[in-house]
């Protein structure tokens, strides 16, 4: 008998602590079928997507067609919709091999701007993509350009919303509009802190799409999301963000980009890692090779030496948010002065001024505290359109 109750009671204890588990396990908007399927019967849907766009091991295309919903076309951003491109790298339009669906490709050297052949062609656009929720990633600013699309060509868009893996803060400096450009489209911090959905709810509410146009806007939210939430993505968001690691490190090492420093393309710990053929006093080294999704990386097959941030603990990287020191670092220790940063700095950064106090060699703090006041403004001008706590 008392064999028989200890049973009892340890698999009613699992049962709980199973329920417990579920009830905090993320669920994607694309996993909500039940919510949204109804809601595209008898009409022609468009799908904005690429390799991140699955659930339950199934590409969302595969789920909108297994539902019997008409899918007529598919828009892919940046990286093209396998996710394996570079960055910045044309890719030409296709069509599906598994599907036989149209594949338009918004990067394609042709301006990014559908036709009105292509417009005519649906009823819905769902969007389904991972972002991470960086300001210079630009799958948003693709979604927001099909958002002006739609409301030209009076579409509606559905957002199957998608936690963002750096929602959990908010730092960086507002987007100074003359600076406005493929890797920073809105005036919105670095890293904003809200999904897709909440950001496309915010595009509308601030009236930021060209003439004042409101794109008509439906957001299926995720289940058990918070903006406490460490979301870990179960796929890569694009090549060279390859682990949780990468996401988080990218917002302090992004800015590489408009420097000769090597920032892990062509090795196996892209934003993880920074070097420089002439940097002087370290002992790590490593060599970028031409790899599918960085063809012809910076440094390509030179020795760099520089520093290996891979093993940081989370949590600290968490607490720094963005980080400055490390650009500072090699700045100073390469002595190239006005060489060292390209144009390009000022459009990753977002701001005419933070490379004049680098120069003057102010520190990575004394450069954060000129836009706290911006950060806290930005929290309220946001707080309307947040759909998670």
């Amino acid at each position: 008998m008392k064999i028989k109750i200890t049973i009892l009671t340890i698999t009613l204890l699992c049962c709980v602590t199973w329920c417990i588990a579920q009830k905090n396990v993320v669920i994607v908007g694309a996993a909500r079928t039940k919510v949204y399927i109804p809601q595209l019967k008898n009409k022609r849907v468009a799908l904005f997507s690429n390799n991140s766009g699955r659930v339950n091991g199934k590409h969302t295309l595969d789920v909108l067609l297994e539902n019997k919903i008409s899918v007529v076309a598919i828009f892919s951003p940046e990286h093209g919709f396998r996710g394996n491109a570079d960055a910045g790298e044309h890719v030409s339009s296709s069509v599906d091999p598994k599907t036989g669906v149209p594949i338009l490709s918004l990067f394609d050297g042709k301006g990014g701007k559908p036709s009105a052949v292509s417009m005519n062609k649906f009823d819905v656009l769902i969007v389904d993509i991972q972002d991470v929720g960086l300001r210079f990633y630009t799958y948003y600013i693709s979604m927001v350009k099909l958002m002006d699309d739609c409301a030209e060509y009076h579409k509606q868009m559905m957002i199957l919303d998608r936690p963002n893996p750096n929602g959990f803060y908010v730092d960086g400096p507002i987007l100074d509009m003359k600076y406005k450009s493929g890797v920073g489209w809105l005036p919105i911090p670095i890293v904003y802190g809200m999904t897709l959905g909440e950001l496309a709810k915010m595009v509308n509410g601030e009236h930021w799409l060209p003439k004042s146009r409101t794109c008509e806007l439906i957001v299926i939210q995720c289940l058990n999301y918070t903006h406490n939430t460490k979301y870990q993505l179960p796929i890569a968001p694009s090549p060279n963000l390859p682990n949780m690691k990468s996401v988080y490190l990218y917002s302090s090492l992004c800015y590489f980009e408009a420097t000769p420093v090597s920032v892990g393309r062509g090795t196996s710990l892209p934003f993880q890692i920074y070097g420089h053929p002439d940097l002087k006093g370290y002992s790590y080294s490593f060599v970028p090779h031409s790899t599918s999704g960085a063809k012809n990386p910076p440094q390509l097959n030179k020795i760099c030496y520089g520093v290996n941030l891979s093993k940081l603990e989370n949590k600290d990287i968490w607490q720094k948010g963005i980080d400055l020191s490390y650009i500072i670092d090699a700045y100073k220790n390469l002595k190239k002065g006005d060489e060292f940063f390209s144009p390009f700095f000022e459009k990753l950064i977002g701001n005419g001024c933070i490379r004049k106090m680098i120069e003057e060699g102010k520190n990575s703090n004394q450069i954060k505290s000129t836009w706290q006041k911006d950060i806290e403004k930005f929290k309220i001008q946001r707080k309307p359109y947040l759909l998670y706590k």
